[in-house]
């Protein structure tokens, strides 16, 4: 009974908070609250549940670890730069609160207590990020990177202060987490001959809580640092992204039990509720920083104003921390209880005020100093298209292999080169930096760009452009630039390639001059190769 219970309180919280456009977590820790204070009893294994549920969350994180975009500049500064004037602003607005004029929240064992709540809600929700770029189609733009990007260094700085506050001596066994290094490289051969999805997600399960969270339990180390470790190990895998996405409905039915958890205790006090709402004061705080940051990188108004509305939630991680420093007696359980609600609100503003953001957005970025158009960002600053006549979008294999063909003499049809054609002016766009900066150290002329991004096309202005030719890889991309290229009128011709027949029919549809189905392409390829392998009068022969 006790089960049904939460189960039916859980689905009619959450689907009430998604109705009402907020995250269902937000529901989900209404119902431990609400629960709480009805006084009904909270079964034994939903804190063990949740706390395996953070650990899939942990070692999800760890997946998403990609040094070459959070080792740049522009990304680990502005989370470094961000969390620095946060943790100080929160540490001591909590200990001028609950130190100086005594507001009771519980037990808070000095400044060192206030600085580790500071810290842990520095970070920012990478889950309500998610679903905020998602909603807006700007999950691939640059200010979403920056955004996700600096959440994740953020949380991880997070889990290493986990390690300092558990205080337990490792065991001297602790030495065999070195083998986890060669060990991830066995399961990276092994991930990649799984094919079955429900595999993938059992195998995800597996890894994440076996040789990262109990492993590192049981010689002593914080469980969750051994999750996020084993993530990142399997980091670089190409694989590691289907990973996280095959387990991710287990890892949120388990959160779910963490957040019921949180508010079981009961409704917060009048002290502890009280801080939670000087915390939600403290949100436009974390804006202004994220702001402030990304306009001394020198991005635009729009790009920096925006990602600071996204990150404007308290992350879920410093509910994890909060919990460890209840444990070790630094917090008293009271802290649990005002994070909760100080977290599940900062949900509900983040969520209301990134819903319609033009008019925010609009209204600050007049309020800021201006940028020289060539003072901005290299990934900011306006393209020049003076006498471009084609431009590709995406720099993959088939993308280098077109603006290749287009840069050199054209053949004739028996391969002798025509001395009539003179090389085309192309410029490539593509939205890794790191196969930009490669591209153009061979000489050729690609500036980094998301087509998807709508910032893009304000950058771009189509000129003399002639053709447009989408050579992206991933399935649906294409499809997508070609609804920008028709929003913005461009009136030139559209050359595509498609991975499926499906694709390519509407790209048919709706006017793309030349359509390219890739897996033709490789079939023609084929074909050619083995009637020049095997004349005809051979085949004829044979047949």
């Amino acid at each position: 009974m006790t089960l049904a219970v939460h189960l039916v309180a859980v689905v009619v919280l959450g689907f009430a908070a998604a109705v009402l456009t907020m995250p269902p977590l937000v529901g989900y820790i209404a119902a431990g609250f609400a629960l709480g204070a009805l006084g009904w009893p909270t079964p034994g294994w939903i804190e063990t549940v949740g706390d395996l549920g953070a650990a899939l969350l942990l070692f999800s994180i760890g997946l998403d670890l990609d040094p070459r975009t959070l080792g740049r500049r522009l990304v680990a500064g502005t989370a470094a730069m961000t969390m620095v004037v946060i943790t100080a602003a929160t540490t001591l607005v909590i200990g001028a609160a609950v130190l100086v004029a005594g507001l009771g929240v519980g037990r808070t064992a000095g400044w060192p207590a206030a600085l580790m709540l500071g810290f842990a809600l520095a970070s920012s929700s990478t889950v309500v990020i998610m679903k905020i770029l998602e909603d807006r189609a700007d999950a691939t733009s640059l200010y979403g990177r920056v955004a996700v990007g600096t959440s994740i260094l953020q949380d991880t700085s997070s889990i290493v202060l986990l390690v300092f506050i558990a205080g337990s001596v490792p065991s001297p066994w602790a030495l065999v987490v070195v083998l986890l290094v060669p060990g991830a490289t066995v399961l990276g051969r092994v991930l990649a001959r799984v094919r079955h999805r429900e595999m993938l997600a059992l195998l995800g399960v597996a890894v994440g809580l076996v040789p990262g969270y109990q492993l590192f339990e049981a010689v002593g180390l914080p469980g969750t640092l051994g999750a996020l470790v084993m993530g990142a190990l399997l980091a670089r895998h190409p694989r590691a992204v289907e990973l996280a996405e095959s387990f991710r409905p287990i890892q949120e039915l388990l959160l779910v039990a963490f957040f019921v958890s949180i508010g079981s205790a009961g409704l917060p006090s009048a002290g502890s509720l009280i801080m939670a709402l000087i915390l939600v004061a403290l949100l436009p705080l974390r804006s202004a920083a994220y702001t402030a940051a990304l306009w001394y990188y020198r991005l635009r108004h729009r790009s920096a104003v925006l990602t600071g509305l996204a990150v404007a939630s308290y992350s879920e991680l410093a509910l994890v921390v909060a919990s460890v420093g209840v444990s070790q007696g630094m917090l008293g359980a009271e802290w649990l209880q005002s994070l909760s609600v100080a977290v599940a609100l900062s949900f509900v503003v983040a969520s209301v005020v990134n819903k319609r953001p033009g008019s925010l957005v609009l209204r600050l970025s007049h309020r800021m100093p201006d940028h020289a158009p060539d003072a901005l960002h290299p990934a900011e600053a306006p393209l020049d298209v003076t006498g471009i006549e084609v431009v590709i979008f995406g720099m993959g294999r088939v993308g280098r292999t077109a603006y290749r063909r287009l840069c050199d003499e054209l053949v004739t049809d028996d391969g002798v080169p025509d001395e009539a054609t003179v090389p085309i002016p192309v410029m490539g766009v593509d939205s890794d930096a790191d196969k930009v900066a490669e591209l153009r150290a061979q000489g050729l002329n690609v500036v980094e760009g998301d087509a998807t991004d709508t910032d893009f096309w304000q950058r771009l202005g189509t000129g003399a452009v002639g053709t447009a030719v989408l050579a992206m890889s991933d399935p649906g991309a294409n499809l997508a630039v070609l609804d920008w290229i028709e929003h913005h009128g461009f009136a030139g011709e559209v050359m595509a390639v498609a991975s499926y027949e499906d694709e390519a029919r509407k790209m048919r549809e709706r006017g793309v001059n030349t359509v390219i189905n890739a897996y033709d392409g490789i079939g023609s390829a084929l074909a050619e190769a083995a009637q020049h392998r095997w004349p005809a009068t051979a085949i004829n022969a044979g047949a």
